[in-house]
């Protein structure tokens, strides 16, 4: 009796042991370490699973240089405005967008293409990836990419950001076999509830508190606080030194220095 206890216990043990491997598994949400000391933040194991699959979250060569990111799922009238400044400032930005956005927004895609700004992959119907088989995960992604090249002269996708910044090494693995870079963040700001702006100066610390060399800024072009906000971020950034450069600029050229067997 005594040894079927046991054996019992042992064999529970061993199913929750797994199982709770397994959930765990299934997908990580992206954060970081938040500091106010302009030091890269801290992202635990999350570095090394980005490392280990060719995927970004900041530039760590201890340059003065920002990258500017913004995510569009659907338009709240402050993008031209944004674009506006950006051009203005000559300072390139890298929109990730959704399926939503490309066909509700297209003069902002093509204007974003036009104006030399990026666009990125934000899947087309903004799907959790680590809850959907590669076969649903490329469709997601091709589908967006061909809906950006017939309203753009972008005809090809780099960049991919998981929607709501899931992700795990499975899916970093399917998006680089499709010819696609995951691109996170290092610092990003509570802006995306349209109904709970706290205007523009509470944007402006907050990413000032945080900025750090090769900091990659995530901000929602829905907030109007970040419209408000863009002009004197980058223009006092500048006065601090820092160059704003494209993630092209550091992606590209990082992934060409690689060793041919990574990293």
């Amino acid at each position: 009796m005594r040894k079927l206890i046991v054996t019992t216990l042992i064999f529970f043990l061993a199913f929750f042991s797994v199982n709770f491997h397994e959930a765990g598994a299934r997908g990580y949400g992206w954060g970081y370490k938040k500091n106010s000391n302009h030091e890269i933040p801290e992202v635990g194991k999350y570095r090394e699973i980005l490392r280990e699959n060719g995927a970004y979250y900041v530039d760590e060569s201890g340059e003065k240089t920002v990258y500017l990111t913004f995510d569009n799922g659907y338009e709240q009238g402050f993008t031209d405005e944004i674009l506006d400044v950006l051009k203005s400032e000559k300072v390139p930005a890298t929109f990730f967008v959704t399926g939503h956005y490309v066909n509700s927004a297209t003069d902002l895609i093509e204007r974003m293409v036009n104006e030399g700004h990026i666009i990125g992959n934000h899947s087309y119907h903004h799907p959790d990836f680590t809850t959907v088989n590669k076969e649903v995960m490329e469709r997601e992604l091709e589908t967006l990419e061909q809906a950006v090249s017939k309203v753009s002269k972008q005809k090809d996708i780099k960049y991919v950001r998981p929607p709501k910044g899931m992700f795990n090494q499975q899916t970093l693995q399917w998006a680089n076999e499709l010819g696609y870079i995951h691109v996170f963040w290092s610092l990003a700001i509570i802006d995306w509830n349209t109904n709970a702006q706290k205007g523009w100066q509470y944007a402006y610390d907050q990413v000032m508190n945080q900025i750090h060399p090769g900091a990659i800024i995530l901000l929602h072009a829905v907030s109007e606080d970040n419209a408000e906000a863009l002009e004197r971020i980058i223009q006092d950034l500048k006065k601090e030194g820092y160059t704003f450069k494209s993630l092209d600029d550091f992606v590209l050229k990082d992934k060409i220095s690689q060793p041919i067997y990574g990293y």
